[in-house]
């Protein structure tokens, strides 16, 4: 059997925080993951200037309601879940990504949650597990699915490492440069046959 695994923010829909910095004009809110590798240091960057600046979950949610997907983005899941298992393996958080799911046509989707209080304040995040990319591959490969894996992001690199096929997707210069042994593109038809291509060329036994 075998089982996409795609990262959602900058592989199927715009950056959050990068639309929220947009929205706000606090520039330092524009740091993501391609950025900054310690997703730690940059939750806490991001809580700690969501404080200063006295912004709060349903102001991000609003931006996050006139988002939508990337272009052609839905095409692309769309027909890759017609010949595959699909899983959205992501940093983002529940709060934030279900209004996408539902533009995406509700693809399976594992990420974190956030810690809220009731005046709305993000007071902190819950991580699924450390390194929940990696893991939730390695886990699927002991259920004996063949993974092929794409994602954009310092975070996504020890997920396309663990897959049997692993693939940088719209990512920047410096993570291409910095990761030599992932195959790269930008366009979704190019992803899917190098997908195509590392499914048909896989010879482990099914």
């Amino acid at each position: 059997m075998d089982l996409v695994c795609l990262d959602l923010e900058g592989v199927l829909i715009p950056e959050i925080w990068i639309a929220f910095a947009e929205e706000t004009g606090i520039s330092a809110l524009r740091a993501t993951t391609r950025d900054i590798p310690d997703y730690d240091q940059l939750m806490t960057q991001r809580l700690a200037l969501l404080d200063e600046h006295g912004l709060k979950l349903p102001e991000i949610q609003r931006v996050i309601q006139s988002l939508k997907p990337l272009p052609g983005a839905v095409e692309f899941l769309r027909g890759l879940r017609s010949a595959y298992q699909v899983v959205i393996l992501s940093d983002t958080f529940y709060e934030f990504a279900m209004p996408m799911m539902a533009q995406l046509e509700m693809p399976t989707l594992l990420c974190h949650r956030l810690l809220v209080a009731d005046d709305g304040q993000i007071t902190g995040y819950r991580l699924r597990q450390v390194d929940p990319k990696r893991q939730a591959v390695k886990a699927f490969a002991e259920l004996n699915y063949r993974i092929f894996a794409a994602g954009d992001s310092y975070n996504d690199t020890t997920m396309l490492g663990a897959a049997d096929a692993g693939f940088l997707f719209k990512a920047p210069a410096h993570v291409i440069k910095e990761f030599p042994e992932f195959r790269a593109t930008d366009d979704y038809q190019v992803l899917r046959r190098l997908i195509d291509e590392a499914a048909a060329n896989d010879t482990r036994s099914e």
